[in-house]
């Protein structure tokens, strides 16, 4: 896969982007808002990025892709799509923190989604994250997505307040 944007590009992992993937996970959102995405070692990102590595080609996911700077292929984050159990799909990201603010997340998820949808054969895609994410709940809006819910609801395991929301192609 190759998606590129005005600023963006968005490709498969290498083996060598498992040092960004973990420098990239230790920032403080990571740790409050996807605690299962942090990873305390380089071998912890090493195996997770030789496992991601392996869900392509397929579509049972998780199907996870480094997003990357266009101008250096400075990897900052990640789009990924995750199957639900009943099997809808939902959107996931993760943009490190010192390159936060500057419309990267937004730029991917709408790039990302375009394809992915063509790619799975899916017309709607899940956004949910917690109602405390700002920043989050901005990407989803911004990138298209329609509220669904604003409540309690179960997220990671946890019963939590939560922000529920679809994108529809």
């Amino acid at each position: 896969m190759r998606i590129e944007t005005e600023r963006l590009l968005i490709t498969e992992f290498t083996m060598d982007m498992a040092q960004a993937v973990h420098e990239n996970s230790l920032d403080e959102d990571t740790r409050k808002f996807v605690p299962d995405e942090v990873f305390e070692t380089l071998e912890e990102a090493q195996e997770t990025v030789e496992f991601l590595m392996s869900q392509y080609g397929g579509s049972e996911g998780p199907l996870v892709y480094p997003v990357l700077t266009k101008e250096d292929e400075n990897n900052i984050g990640y789009v990924q799509m995750v199957p639900l159990p009943d099997g809808t799909w939902e959107i996931g990201y993760h943009i490190a923190k010192k390159y936060t603010g500057n419309g990267y997340a937004t730029e991917a998820v709408k790039a990302f989604l375009k394809e992915m949808a063509e790619t799975l054969g899916i017309s709607e895609v899940y956004g949910i994250c917690l109602i405390e994410n700002i920043a989050s709940v901005h990407v989803l809006k911004n990138a298209g997505f329609t509220v669904l819910f604003e409540g309690t609801g179960e997220y990671q395991g946890e019963s939590q307040e939560i922000f529920k929301s679809v994108w529809r192609k």
